[in-house]
């Protein structure tokens, strides 16, 4: 597999090997000691699955206490993904990594714990498959607003209005998040 280092550091592109032939093909999309080789010790506890229609935006979205890494990836359709950094901390707090994963393109998006995560479903039917690393906790979820200019979130809208449900339409702006250290 090869590891993509983003714009800002913490989320990674992955992409696996394929092995392909006129009878389909094949990847790994989860190895512990491969992930563990190229610097990504991770342990998963669940395991999630979302179908969304086209122009349904999801997140961005993060525990806090309880931060999840997630390993993410689409088996049908397609997706901008984006991971931005909450860690005050940080010096790239308030910036955004974005990626378009695809059943076509097989790749994979690592976001660690202390970013917000969410995703634009561009095709219908768009499968979305993520491993976590700490149990969903709803009464530690929060929502950061996708269109928060202080971002500064590139969508690939093209037109289309978001399809966003009522968590995400009151979602705070980064200076109201209850943000990492």
């Amino acid at each position: 597999m090869e590891v993509i280092a983003c714009a800002i550091p913490g989320p990674l592109i992955i992409e696996p090997k394929v092995f392909g032939d006129d009878r389909g093909f094949f990847l790994e999309s989860w190895n512990a000691a491969a992930f563990a080789g190229a610097g990504l010790d991770m342990a998963f506890v669940q395991d999630n699955h979302s179908r969304s229609q086209k122009g349904v935006l999801r997140g961005l979205h993060f525990q806090n206490p309880g931060p999840q890494g997630k390993l993410v990836r689409v088996v049908r359709g397609a997706v901008f993904d984006v991971a931005v950094d909450l860690r005050r901390s940080s010096p790239h707090f308030g910036q955004w990594a974005g990626v378009t994963l695809s059943a076509q393109n097989r790749r994979m998006f690592w976001v660690p714990e202390g970013f917000a995560h969410g995703f634009l479903t561009l095709e219908d039917d768009t499968d979305f498959l993520y491993k976590c690393t700490t149990p969903y906790a709803p009464e530690h979820e929060q929502s950061l607003a996708w269109d928060d200019p202080a971002i500064g979130i590139a969508w690939p809208l093209d037109g289309v209005k978001p399809i966003l449900s009522a968590k995400d339409r009151a979602a705070l702006p980064l200076g109201e998040v209850r943000a990492f250290a």
